[in-house]
């Protein structure tokens, strides 16, 4: 028999079903949240991996069409790799949980969140966390510390938890926190430049809520949950360890890091592990017994060695590896119309990071179509692709597609942007931005957000705001207010620091937060500090640098851009100016040369080369488009000769009959003594019978 746990959150009803289903996994639990319904498993292995040195955590956040009532597309009508959307929601749930896990555990384990129904208030991402923290608390592997997770909007001014559907549509943040009890396990938003003290305030809200969450499931871990597996843990043997810091000494170490070309530290790193080799070899084998392998080793001791070293320089010394101040940004350029065929470029460099950045302007109809399961989201038309080769960190790989840092790295830039970019009114363009990184030595991804804002500014893109983004990285020590938050933080800082906090924004407010995190949590204080050091260093990149290379966005496209211009006709029109077989659409199109588009909202949009060309497509289209009016004149072309009269076509597919009594103020025989076939004139609508039909005047007009 199943045991159902229940709570309210943000007004909605959260259950939460144990030994219903999956009971062979470690852990389960079906969510239900409103009619959103989750399944979250956590497995582990019997056994932990042989010849690794990393937690093998694996996270996978699976969307079943089925959950909004959708067959999939395709040939083979099923679920296929998983969706960008996917990819970033199993990371959102692997970075706060991550490391609350022991350091030093090395058996497999895996966190599947399957979507099986989705209520749009009630959003299943939120749902899976919830379910992925309760699964493994109630398990028996090592998780040590249940979290909670809620989103917090901005909506009319007003801070809401998990706002529903018609709220998300118009709310000016979206910001998730996962929190434990007494700390901040992750931040992850995107913003229409909210201020630093709007978010802190929000940010103390989610926590709050999170609170509540977490003492839910207390709860179920009370009533369910099994005793913790045991483990072998894996140490440094210290005698070892000091009989290597002896002979390396701290102060080589020290010199060993201090630079500011990571090439160069890397070179010196690996001479003292060869030369530790050659001179220790025998009493570390002696210390560590016959059947150690003391090349493994002795890596680990060298790395232990190096980063403590790094973090006692940084805590204490307040000396960073490579000699800056802590608030010191890395020397900084940027450069535009790097690529001179390209809509627009630019080259943001930051140390030895450098992020090229390339805008593509596109029509309207080649914005990307989406198929998940929000319902508001159906396509994108502002898009952000994020390349990291292993030519960037020197190393000898090859690229197989993007992985998940790439689709992350590039949602998260994309967020940035998104605020800044003019409305689809102001601007009929799809646009796509990539960044492909040259050379990394951290924070690639805030470098691909500086570089965006300088490559839509040379596209000519009227973006509302220029963009930055900055890192901040910590290093703890003894307690909670033993800290020290270091600015723009290179690769070694990153790979020893306990903490990467990426900030994007313009000078009014924050467009984006991602936040990755190597220790159990960050305080109120800590996150105040960071909000704080990001913006004022974001105002120095913009003002100092970013503005420096390009002052605001290009009044004029590049020559090899597209042109597209938009007009609005009547919904009702739209067939008309499509036409039997799409016929008239493509009359004008050869006529033309222009590439014309019609949405279902009555937008059309025309895309060429030559404006004088773009203008007489256009002109065509009102015409076709246009309801005739009684009383006004028109130019038309005659079509058909009668006895009676002519008929004249006054726009395309719209012809009316000049009688011959109005086709002059002279008395008129034969109407082809005066007129023919293909002759232009000038007519005056007179009437529009009861039948629909046009009558026209030639003479009338002629009078006017």
């Amino acid at each position: 028999m199943y045991r159902t746990y229940s709570t309210q959150v943000a007004g909605r009803n959260l259950s939460v079903e144990i030994g219903r289903v999956a009971e062979l996994a470690n852990g389960a639990a079906l969510v239900r949240y409103g009619d959103t319904v989750v399944l979250v498993t956590a497995t582990a292995s019997d056994k932990p991996r042989d010849g690794i040195d990393f937690f093998p955590l694996s996270i996978d956040y699976e969307e079943r069409l089925y959950s909004v009532g959708k067959i999939p597309g395709g040939f083979i009508k099923r679920e296929g790799r998983p969706s960008e959307h996917a990819i970033l929601t199993s990371r959102c749930i692997d970075r706060p949980i991550r490391p609350l896990f022991p350091k030093d555990y090395r058996n497999d384990v895996a966190v599947v969140a399957t979507v099986l129904s989705v209520d749009q208030d009630c959003q299943p991402e939120i749902a899976a966390l919830w379910g992925a923290s309760i699964a493994l608390s109630i398990s028996d592997i090592p998780f040590t510390d249940p979290v909670g997770s809620v989103n917090i909007g901005l909506v009319d001014g007003e801070l809401v938890v998990n706002p529903d559907a018609v709220q998300r549509d118009k709310t000016d943040l979206s910001l998730t926190v996962v929190s434990k009890k007494d700390k901040v396990m992750m931040i992850e938003a995107g913003a229409n430049e909210v201020p630093n003290d709007v978010m802190m305030k929000a940010i103390r809200l989610a926590h709050e809520e999170n609170v509540k969450i977490v003492e839910f499931i207390d709860t179920i871990v009370a009533a369910e949950g099994k005793e913790k597996q045991k483990y072998d843990e894996i140490t440094v043997n210290e005698d070892a360890y000091g009989l290597v810091k002896d002979y390396v000494t701290v102060a080589r170490m020290e010199e060993a890091v201090f630079t500011d070309d990571k090439r160069v530290r890397e070179e010196k790193i690996s001479a003292i592990t060869d030369e530790v080799k050659l001179a220790l070899t025998e009493q570390l084998q002696f210390i560590l017994g016959e059947d150690a392998d003391i090349d493994a080793a002795i890596g680990e001791i060298i790395y232990k060695f190096e980063k403590m070293t790094v973090r006692h320089m940084i805590l204490r010394e307040h000396k960073r590896p490579d000699g800056r101040g802590i608030e010191e940004i890395r020397p900084l350029s940027a450069e535009v119309d790097i690529l001179p065929r390209t809509h627009g470029s630019a080259l943001f460099s930051r140390g030895q990071t450098q992020a090229l950045t390339v805008t593509t302007l596109g029509a309207m109809s080649e914005i990307q179509k989406l198929d998940g399961l929000d319902e508001a989201e159906v396509s994108k038309r502002y898009i952000h692709h994020y390349n990291m080769p292993g030519f960037t960190t020197g190393e000898a790989k090859t690229s197989r597609g993007p992985g998940r840092r790439e689709i992350g790295h590039g949602a998260l830039a994309e967020r940035a942007l998104l605020p800044v970019i003019p409305s689809e009114e102001e601007f009929p363009y799809a646009i796509r931005v990539v960044s492909d990184i040259m050379s990394s030595n951290g924070s690639t991804s805030q470098a691909s957000i500086c570089g965006s804002t300088l490559s839509l500014m040379a596209a000519g893109v009227p973006i509302k705001a220029p963009v930055a983004g900055i890192s901040v990285g910590l290093v703890t020590g003894d307690n909670d207010d033993d800290f020290i938050m270091m600015t723009d933080i290179q690769g070694i800082e990153d790979f020893f620091g306990d903490m990467d906090f990426k900030v994007a924004g313009t000078h009014a407010g924050i467009t984006a937060i991602q936040m990755d995190m190597k220790i159990k949590g960050l305080t109120f204080k800590m996150i105040e500090q960071a909000l704080d050091q990001t913006k004022r260093a974001r105002d120095y990149i913009i003002d100092e640098v970013m503005l420096k290379a390009i002052a605001e966005p290009r009044k004029e496209l590049s020559k090899y851009a597209p042109k597209i211009a938009t007009i609005t006709i009547d919904v009702d029109k739209i067939a008309e100016l499509i036409g039997p077989r799409g016929k008239t659409i493509k009359k004008i199109i050869e006529e033309t040369g222009c590439a014309i588009d019609t949405e279902d909202d009555g937008k059309v949009y025309v895309k060429g080369e030559d404006s004088a060309m773009m203008q007489k497509a256009i002109d065509k289209i009102k015409a076709i488009t246009m309801e005739p009016e009684v009383g006004q004149i028109y130019d038309g072309k005659v079509t058909r000769l009668m006895a009676f009269g002519a008929f004249v076509e006054i726009a395309p597919g719209k012809e009316g009959l000049v009688h011959i009594s109005k086709i002059s103020k002279e008395r008129v025989a034969k109407v082809e003594d005066v007129l023919a076939v293909g002759d232009e004139v000038k007519v005056k609508l007179t009437e529009i019978d009861q039948q629909g039909r046009l009558n026209l005047s030639m003479k009338d007009a002629i009078e006017e």
